[in-house]
């Protein structure tokens, strides 16, 4: 079942609800044991960079935000150079109280639809190694693992893995 939610691109008025929906997750995610996300990890200068660099996407139910990702164009940083044949999903959050049931899937169809509108054939997203739940997730919508990343580097210089999942797009 896919959630009724809009959508529409971030701007940057929007940079308080983005770190705001961020800090939610986290400190969901913190409360949950899933260790990948921490409150205060990404500040309104990271949302400002992205949506200046490429397409920060907010999906709304009613008049609230419920979810919000970001989509880029390359990630060298993860899946080294490559072709453009692909669109990188990242930063795929959702609210965790007032996010309709099936408003992750509908973030990926969306950025799915963008991706193939931008002309590329293929889907890409990582996910920590160490949370298989969400890795689980993503093969459930469709994604395939064909790598691994055991050294990607954090914004505070640390290094941790990550899986490569790809899906192919019609």
């Amino acid at each position: 079942m896919s959630a009724q939610v809009t959508f529409r691109q971030a701007d940057d008025r929007d940079l308080d609800l983005l770190v705001g929906m961020f800090d939610g997750v986290a400190r969901w995610m913190v409360r949950g044991g899933i260790d990948q996300w921490k409150p205060g990890d990404k500040s309104a200068e990271h949302f400002r960079a992205r949506i200046a660099a490429g397409e920060v996407w907010l999906a709304s139910a009613g008049s609230r935000v419920v979810g919000a990702y970001e989509l880029w164009w390359d990630d060298e940083q993860a899946w080294g150079p490559q072709p453009p044949v692909a669109g990188y999903v990242h930063r795929l959050m959702t609210d965790r109280e007032s996010a309709p049931a099936g408003t992750g899937r509908a973030l990926l169809t969306h950025a799915e639809g963008r991706i193939a509108a931008g002309g590329r054939t293929v889907a890409r997203l990582d996910c920590v190694s160490r949370n298989p739940r969400l890795r689980t997730y993503y093969e459930a919508a469709g994604y395939t693992a064909v790598g691994e990343e055991p050294g990607k580097l954090a914004a505070d210089g640390t290094r941790y893995g990550v899986v490569l999942l790809e899906k192919a797009l019609a």
